[in-house]
């Protein structure tokens, strides 16, 4: 039976473990790795003096290419890796961190395979896929970084249903406050009452420019309806403006929200199917140069 201190060292270590990024991971061990492969293949490329200009029909650009390939091919297995929870060595985090990182050092692989040299063919297509999907990636990284903490800032201690839960509460309470307004004023309160407030379309959601929100447009319209500059009293005009301002704050609130999460979710739309279109340049590529050895 392991004593008191051999479990509080695993605890703190599976502590230590459960904290650490996948960027991180072993103090940056994927990184080193990938780095010094990238180092290594530049400096045989260096310092060949059998072919002037390694190539991707040289014997050096066919063992890059063949590394590279194997390279593509693992990576896209991550989507299949995270359907499996195992700990360990390679654990998801371990796997991810590899994956970002081993991928960065495709960009060296993949070039020095090309020897520098493009055309318009299926071969630099495959090349300029496999640079969008790692843009892409790199997006994504970017995004899974910082996007959490920013949405666990904007919400709080709130759900996003409870989010909606309170924008309903506000438009019932304006809908009874605004109960005595006069014909005129009533109308007005109707665009926000009548208004989708997720209006736009994925545009909207990404960009949280939302030009025709109808609650904007009602406090501008009961701001500046005749009177109220002078602040003559009108207590239930007064109750619907504060409301409409808590539901306009309420709906920036949610807004951001879902922009984030849009963020979150949009780059694997590209990233995806890109990576797709990559794999059949890729084969494509492989096909071609042995058919045409």
């Amino acid at each position: 039976m392991a004593s008191k201190a051999d479990r509080q060292k695993t605890t703190g270590r599976t502590r230590h473990s459960d904290h650490e990024s996948f960027l991180r991971y072993r103090g940056f061990l994927w990184l080193k790795i990938a780095f010094a492969a990238s180092f290594l293949a530049i400096l045989i490329y260096g310092f060949n003096h059998v072919e002037p200009r390694p190539n991707g029909g040289s014997a050096y650009g066919y063992i890059m290419g063949t590394i590279g390939a194997g390279l593509i091919l693992w990576l896209t297995m991550l989507g299949a890796r995270k359907r499996t929870i195992t700990p360990g060595r390679w654990s998801l985090k371990a796997w991810t961190s590899a994956h970002v990182y081993l991928g960065l050092a495709l960009i060296v692989i993949a070039t020095l395979h090309t020897g520098f040299q493009f055309g318009w063919n299926v071969h630099t297509l495959a090349y300029a896929l496999m640079m969008f999907v790692i843009i892409s990636g790199i997006f994504g990284i970017t995004a899974y970084s910082l996007v959490p903490q920013e949405l666990s800032a904007n919400r709080g201690e709130t759900t996003q249903v409870q989010m909606l839960d309170n924008l309903r509460m506000l438009d019932r309470q304006i809908h009874d406050a605004a109960q005595p307004l006069n014909h005129d004023e009533a109308e007005m309160v109707q665009y926000s009452l009548n208004d989708d407030p997720f209006a736009g379309g994925l545009i909207a959601r990404l960009s949280g420019h939302y030009p025709k929100c109808g609650t904007k447009k009602a406090l501008d319209l009961i701001r500046s309806a005749p009177g109220r500059e002078s602040g003559y009293g009108n207590d239930a005009l007064d109750q619907v403006e504060t409301l409409l301002e808590r539901k306009r704050s309420s709906l920036s609130r949610i807004r951001k929200h879902l922009r984030l999460k849009a963020l979150l979710e949009v780059w694997l739309y590209i990233h995806v199917p890109l990576t797709f279109a990559l794999i059949s340049a890729l084969f494509v590529h492989i096909f071609a140069v042995f058919f045409y050895w």
